[in-house]
């Protein structure tokens, strides 16, 4: 430990290598509930590929593993640390170098906050449309490595059609460059959709290369009301089908309307059991796309359709769908108080078809394992986040929770749809991709693994 230690305080300025026990605690592990995490040995936090650089291979060389880390805020466990590691912090790499409004890109720090690349690159009438709920905390390194997507993905799509190139510091500290700055590029293998969404078990990443969208044009926003979610998935499904393209399509079931009404009142009906929130961006068009979503979702059953009267209004719908999250956890908090109430969140993705079918088949496994289960995501693309609210204090709630998780991800699977739809892997859903891709598709990705990292060194025990 002291030669490591020595080591990295030889290649690193004498801030960015951090050793109190307070402070190694608070880096062990993301948001997930209920992921194992280990006994770091430092947390390192360079400003330069050079410094991450050196940083691997000092890691290599004693033979340390080495978990890269955002701002933590990922839900699977993918930044969990390991006993004896090195926690590569990279919130410390934050700079923008570069806005090209003429090409539409940016180049960026992977510890830039997504919410700041927007707020920078809207100075120029540009957007970066991939908006995880975390937002204005999550980094872009975060969303690259889990691919991160949000509530637009159903127009706009993930962040992995947002990433033209990539810098990435490999096992061995060789530096790696992929993709390119054109608006076109097919030369080689894709290796920048490789290093996207492998959770840092492949590389660490250093620069990102963005390309960016032209502001989006004036929103309307509208709600509707349903008697059941199941209901809501059928309204989503016929969207679908009649080729709308809503910029912005969530589902909130009356759980997650009970929560937030108590984690802020801000007059949602509790009494509905689903609500479908759209929107769209298509300026002097978007008041006849929201009749024809309203028109669709009255035939599917909804009980009450109503538009957002101004900009003021729909930003404050938007802001209780941003709040699903927080007020779940004050949820559970009150449901199993002294710091037991706890969420196991599940990310399902089945195709449009079969959203009705994994609302109510949801709801059938609540009511057969007795647990509470909240339901809310990104209904346009079929992303389902069930919320399963847990007593960490009982191994019986712990037990029946874990239940209902695996029979919604194996109903999912049984429907078409995969373990994740944007979270990622991590330590929550290994054996989960294991089933998903087949004994073939592991060996695969575990020798693409073994050849980028022979040694096993980086974020070992994430996703294979």
């Amino acid at each position: 430990m002291a030669d490591l230690l020595a080591a990295l305080r030889t290649a690193l300025p004498a801030e960015a290598v951090l050793t109190d026990p307070d402070l190694l605690r608070g880096h062990q592990r993301d948001e997930a509930d209920l992921c194992a995490a280990g006994e770091p040995a430092v947390v390192v936090r360079p400003r330069t590929t050079e410094q991450v650089a050196a940083v691997v291979k000092i890691a290599a060389e004693h033979q340390v593993p080495l978990v890269p880390q955002g701002a933590r805020t990922g839900l699977a466990g993918a930044a969990n640390a390991v006993d004896g590691a090195i926690l590569l912090s990279t919130t410390a790499m934050n700079r923008i170098v570069e806005i090209d409004p003429v090409n539409r890109t940016a180049v960026l720090q992977p510890g830039v906050v997504n919410a700041t690349l927007a707020a920078e690159v809207a100075k120029h009438g540009l957007r970066y449309p991939p908006d995880p709920g975390s937002w204005e905390s999550s980094t872009i390194g975060g969303n690259v490595a889990t691919n991160a997507g949000g509530m637009c993905c159903v127009k706009y799509g993930v962040t992995t059609e947002y990433v033209l190139g990539l810098e990435v510091v490999l096992a061995s500290g060789e530096v790696l460059r992929t993709g390119r700055r054109t608006a076109k590029g097919v030369a080689g293998y894709d290796l920048t959709r490789l290093f996207v969404g492998s959770e840092g078990t492949l590389g660490v990443i250093t620069e990102i290369t963005v390309s960016l969208r032209p502001a989006a044009e004036e929103s309307l926003t509208l709600v509707a009301l349903f008697p059941s979610t199941a209901a809501a998935g059928a309204a989503v499904a016929a969207i679908s089908a009649q080729g709308l393209s809503p910029s912005l399509l969530e589902l909130l079931d009356q759980t997650h309307l009970f929560a937030l009404e108590a984690y802020q009142p801000m007059g949602l009906r509790t009494e509905a059991k689903a609500l479908l929130l759209a929107a769209s961006d298509t300026g002097s068009r978007a008041a006849a796309d929201l009749e024809r979503i309203a028109a669709l979702c009255e035939t599917a059953g909804a009980d009450e359709v109503f538009a957002a009267t101004d900009s003021v209004e729909a930003a404050q719908l938007l802001q209780a769908r941003r709040l699903a999250h927080p007020a779940m956890e004050k949820y559970a908090a009150e449901m199993f108080p002294q710091g037991n109430g706890g969420l196991i969140i599940d990310d399902v993705a089945v195709p449009r078809s079969a959203l009705a079918a994994l609302l109510d088949g949801t709801e059938k496994i609540a009511a057969e394992h007795g647990v509470a289960i909240g339901v809310v995501g990104h209904a346009g693309d079929g992303n389902m986040h069930p919320n399963i609210v847990v007593d960490r204090a009982d191994p019986a709630s712990v037990a029946s929770c874990q239940r209902a998780f695996d029979d919604i991800v194996e109903l999912a699977l049984g429907l078409g749809g995969t373990c994740t739809g944007e979270h990622g892997v991590g330590l929550l859903k290994r054996e989960w991709l294991a089933r998903e891709i087949g004994p073939v598709g592991v060996r695969v990705q575990q020798a693409v693994k073994a050849a980028l990292d022979p040694a096993g060194l980086l974020n070992p025990g994430k996703m294979l």
